[in-house]
């Protein structure tokens, strides 16, 4: 490994609780929130949220706490760093009212931050959650790829007959990650035994998406990140890797990062997949603040892919939303770094990577957030850079 390559301690362990005191009370404290959800984590996931709140701390001028316990006092003003998206019940008790107060987002509803308002719900569907907006659905039907939502049973057959005509149906469970928990149904059998592998009770409960199958994928990523003072807003191409089971698997993303908002980014000058790529996440973007009242979110991802089906036609939609820490956000602070070193940078290249083995390569001046063996996945590395050769003051880079 090169010498001049930043290593962070991924490891829980190594942090110390740290109580407020007269020199550090005007500033927020950072703590990383676990919610009940994913009470099992695997280490690589564990230690990367680890290292990733101890980087949005040293941004913040200020400590990583710890780990949010309900019972400790805290200052009047502490900053979350969770594992998940929250719901406003939960930003209420743990006192996350704006942007200005987490790295992630808050909805109204469970579902909300899941996969599973990627689409409407099939005409004449007989289930639906609690807050679910219709449309929402009418809103975005041009924004995401030809597909369907689901909570019952029957709602998943009728959806998946009205797709089956052009091919294949992808079946993504909601809290998929990284491709996790997809399957491909050509029929009616394939279709039940998914959904009896998937149960009843959870299909009512947090639903089910069906979506045409489409070849030929390139995944784009689009997003927005504020921290304090700061707003990056970008567009990135995704990448797959091998894992160490031989299965691809997503790798990292290269990003292309401006200092500032969502109008920034509109104005580079880039391919026509990826312009469209970025009004179509804008649009749903605005979508979700206006129909899902009570929404906000400081770190917003949109998974957009372009395809072909098995009739030739090409599709480009919103695949999924991100309102919590994710792949790309290594290189989002990566870039926010940068922009608060640089205040005249117009925008900065910066990728991340996870890459698995025992022997890999990390390139000088890159900053690792995760290099350890994994129980579940074996050896893992996972790092960042950013490319200052291509630091620019003007709308390209």
């Amino acid at each position: 490994m090169a010498s001049n390559t930043a290593t962070i301690a991924p490891a829980e362990d190594n942090l110390m609780k740290v109580r407020s005191s007269p020199a550090t009370s005007a500033l927020p404290v950072v703590l990383v929130y676990r919610g009940q959800r994913k009470t099992v984590q695997s280490g690589h996931e564990v230690g990367t949220l680890w290292a990733l709140a101890r980087q949005i701390a040293d941004l913040k001028g200020t400590t990583l706490a710890g780990q949010f316990d309900a019972s400790e006092a805290y200052p009047a003003h502490r900053y979350l760093v969770p594992d998940d998206t929250l719901t406003l019940t939960q930003a209420r008790k743990l006192g996350v009212r704006s942007v200005r107060d987490l790295f992630g987002g808050v909805v109204p509803f469970p579902f909300v931050g899941s996969k599973v308002i990627a689409h409407a719900l099939p005409d004449d569907a007989q289930a639906s959650p609690p807050g679910w907006s219709r449309v929402f659905g009418e809103h975005t039907a041009s924004l995401v790829l030809p597909g369907y939502t689901a909570f019952s049973r029957i709602d998943a057959c009728n959806a998946a007959r009205i797709l089956w005509p052009e091919g294949r149906v992808r079946i993504k469970r909601p809290y998929g990650i990284g491709g996790a928990g997809q399957s491909l149904v050509a029929d009616i059998d394939e279709l039940e035994a998914e959904l009896d592998a998937l149960g009843d009770l959870a299909l009512r409960d947090e639903g089910i998406v069906l979506e045409r199958q489409l070849e030929s994928i390139e995944t784009l990523s689009v997003g927005q990140v504020t921290l304090d003072d700061l707003v990056a807003s970008y567009y990135g191409v995704q990448h797959l890797t091998v894992n160490n089971h031989g299965h691809h698997v997503y790798g990292g993303t290269d990003l292309v990062v401006v200092h500032g908002g969502f109008d920034m980014l509109a104005q580079l000058d880039v391919a026509s997949d990826v312009q469209e790529a970025i009004v179509k996440a804008r649009a749903f973007d605005a979508a979700v603040q206006n129909d899902y009242a009570g929404f906000f979110a400081s770190r917003r991802n949109y998974d957009v892919a372009v395809g072909i089906d098995s009739l030739g036609v090409r599709h480009c939609g919103v695949l999924e939303q991100s309102w919590r820490i994710g792949g790309a956000t290594g290189a989002e602070l990566g870039a926010l770094r940068t922009f608060r070193a640089h205040p005249q940078v117009y925008a900065v290249r910066a990728s991340t990577r996870e890459l698995y083995g025992d022997d890999v390569q990390v390139p000088n001046g890159s900053c690792i957030i995760y290099r350890g063996v994994d129980a579940q996945v074996g050896a893992m590395t996972k790092y960042y850079t950013v490319d200052h050769h291509t630091l620019q003051g003007s709308n390209g880079i």
